[in-house]
């Protein structure tokens, strides 16, 4: 009504001025003046000028900006060194799941590229399989099916046997894999989780494919099957009741002399380089550390306790829970969504992303590759693990191989091989055995002209055969490229 009643009285003011200014001044008759008036009117009711004489009075809304984990995330503070080691992280994920498809080939280790590049969508390529392929040639070894003379491919023995080696160190690792999974049950509620979310995690825990039957059922003493898909704790274990933060804690209370009000709830805390710290932040995160909560192993009849700390005390029991299953894990990270999976078992009842978004001094979440993916920052150091494991020394040797590109390819012919030429052909013989597909090699003897070939050298050819997937023998050749 007020805004109402100051256009009357500016519509008034200018009628008087109509009449003031109706000729000699404006040029304008009467009428013309009166419908340039009401023009200039109607623009200040509906708010189009925005600078003038006439809408000083006019008022707008100051609106606060909202502050949600959109708006956090797109302005954080990136770590370029973790966002590069993801990237690699993301391909090294790519080179494992083709090799885990090309291994489901029952009939041989060769697969053919044309039904390779059918796999495009399942791994999440977004260019052709083919040139991915010819990228990484230290992982991947090309060559020309000799008898239906289509491209085939397979994987390197570098990468075969650091595959074999991460295998091998998994299924060594059988009881401290079982602790691992002793601690996460006792983090939980009731001292269960599903199946399906531990599946979910398995590479980042470590858990070998078929931790179902090789763990879960294998020790029955320490662990029950409840309707196949949810794993419970048959008996608590309290030597294993301590977080890894503890250690932490013990070192900063003995190496720095700090009270012990100041470190027995404390996080360590690394901002990431060209972060600003805001007026009074430093105060607010002082007495952050100093909040007691409840920690992830004590019992669940303390859990009531939260109530009488606010909301504070609860995100750092949150906090202090996804920090210990980081901790758990290989390489310290764990992509977000999956978190989800472990939201009701572990009683965290806050929205996730925004929490690891609010403490960016513990956690960092990375957006490189196909998802959202959270570090441990005290874990990593310039891009690298600060304390590695035998599984995490073994990726990073199959990233190295990632690194060489192209380069180096020289390296890839191994010194067991001996080249022999021959009437045009390059025979390669593999002092280590027979080696897969060379079973067609006398049939295409056979058709050889040029070539004598004894009846004693022919194998049985009735074996079926499905693009590059066959037996052996004993010589491997292929048409020399340069005659």
């Amino acid at each position: 009504m007020l805004y109402l009643h100051f256009i009357l009285l500016i519509r008034e003011a200018l009628f008087a001025l109509t009449k003031f200014l109706e000729g000699e001044v404006c040029g304008l008759s009467g009428e013309a003046f009166w419908v340039h008036n009401m023009i200039l009117v109607n623009c200040l009711r509906h708010n189009r000028i925005l600078f003038g004489p006439f809408n000083l009075f006019s008022q707008r809304r100051w609106k606060k900006p909202v502050i949600s984990a959109q708006t956090r995330l797109e302005t954080r503070t990136r770590d370029l060194k973790l966002d590069k080691l993801m990237r690699h992280m993301h391909k090294l994920k790519t080179i494992l799941d083709i090799h885990q498809l090309m291994s489901q080939r029952k009939r041989g280790s060769f697969v053919s590229v044309q039904l390779m590049s059918r796999w495009r969508n399942i791994v999440g390529l977004n260019v052709g399989m083919g040139a991915f392929l010819h990228k990484y040639p230290h992982v991947f070894e090309l060559f020309m099916h000799p008898l239906r003379r289509n491209l085939c491919c397979k994987i390197t023995r570098r990468m075969r046997d650091l595959v074999d080696e991460e295998e091998k160190i998994v299924k060594d690792s059988e009881p401290e894999l079982v602790q691992r999974i002793k601690k996460l049950l006792m983090m939980s509620k009731n001292g269960t989780l599903h199946v399906h979310a531990l599946r979910l995690i398995r590479r980042e825990l470590g858990l070998p494919e078929d931790f179902r039957d090789s763990i879960l059922r294998k020790y029955s003493k320490d662990f029950r099957l409840v309707d196949l898909e949810i794993v419970q704790l048959v008996a608590r274990d309290e030597s294993l009741a301590e977080a890894e933060i503890e250690k932490w804690r013990e070192k900063e209370y003995k190496d720095k002399w700090l009270s012990e009000f100041e470190t027995s709830y404390a996080f360590p805390i690394n901002f990431p380089t060209g972060f600003k710290i805001e007026r009074g932040y430093r105060e607010k995160l002082k007495n952050w550390q100093r909040l007691p909560y409840l920690k992830p192993y004590e019992s669940k009849e303390v859990l009531r306790m939260r109530m009488c700390g606010g909301i504070e005390r609860f995100e750092k029991r949150a906090v202090g829970i996804i920090h210990e299953l980081l901790s758990l894990t290989v390489e310290k990270m764990l992509v977000v969504e999956r978190l989800a999976h472990f939201r009701k078992d572990f009683a965290i009842e806050v929205n996730v992303c925004e929490l690891l978004l609010k403490h960016t001094g513990i956690f960092y979440i990375c957006t490189k590759g196909s998802a959202q993916t959270v570090f441990l920052r005290e874990a990593y150091s310039k891009g690298c693990l600060v304390m590695p494991n035998p599984i995490y020394v073994v990726r990073r040797k199959m990233l190295d191989l990632i690194f060489l590109g192209v380069r180096n390819t020289r390296s890839l012919e191994y010194p067991e091989e001996i080249q022999e030429e021959r009437n045009g052909l390059v025979f390669r013989k593999n002092g280590g055995g027979r080696r897969d597909g060379d079973w067609v090699i006398p049939i295409l003897d056979s058709y050889d002209r040029n070539v004598l070939v004894s009846p004693g050298e022919i194998n049985d050819s009735k074996q079926p055969f499905d693009g590059c997937e066959s037996g052996s023998s004993q010589s491997v050749f292929f048409e020399d490229q340069s005659s």
